[in-house]
């Protein structure tokens, strides 16, 4: 449980989420035409709300898995430290693969999971995150589609936590403590 109290500003409405999502579903769609079975692979816990809109609005054969790499824990900064909470249930080898991150930060986590995804030798595999923080960028790493670009600010909602609260909310907000004047 977050000590210190906070409010939360809204950032992007869930109007706006929904608009973009359904451009995003669009680009992706076009980009896999064709593919026998697009397997998305979201990160959790974060993506889950936008992995579920987003495969809503793919018209093609997809099949969903869960990894869960961790990063965090309860901070507001990365550890640098990436572990592996949760698998794939299924194989990737030789399959079309879409990564579905909610918030590429530092790069640390995205590029972990994403050597170990390659691995195991997909025949195409390519990122979407809903958000995208280039000026904390550590590691080069770039989502092919992103939903939208936001400042260094600490987020929450739409399925993005701060100490496992506030996934609820159906926009993006930054958070603001309360005893900073």
């Amino acid at each position: 449980m977050p000590s210190r109290p906070y409010v939360i500003d809204q950032m992007i409405s869930a109007k706006s989420i929904a608009a973009r999502i359904e451009e995003l579903a669009s680009e992706i769609r076009s980009h896999y035409q064709g593919t026998d079975k697009l397997i998305v692979v979201g990160l959790l816990r974060g993506s889950f709300v936008f992995i579920a809109d987003l495969v809503r609005e793919l018209d093609l054969p997809v099949e969903v898995d869960f990894l869960e790499a961790s990063s965090y824990g309860d901070a507001m900064e990365s550890s640098r430290e990436v572990r592996i909470l949760k698998d794939l249930r299924g194989e990737i080898a030789g399959r079309d693969v879409l990564v579905v991150e909610d918030i590429v930060d530092t790069g640390f986590t995205l590029s972990h999971v994403l050597h170990l995804l390659e691995s195991r030798n997909p025949a195409r595999m390519e990122v979407c995150a809903l958000l995208n923080k280039p000026t904390r960028r550590e590691v080069d790493i770039k989502a092919r589609w992103t939903g939208f670009e936001i400042p260094d600010e600490f987020v929450v909602g739409y399925g993005i936590d701060f100490a496992q609260r506030n996934r609820n909310l159906p926009f993006i907000g930054k958070v603001r403590f309360t005893d900073e004047g």
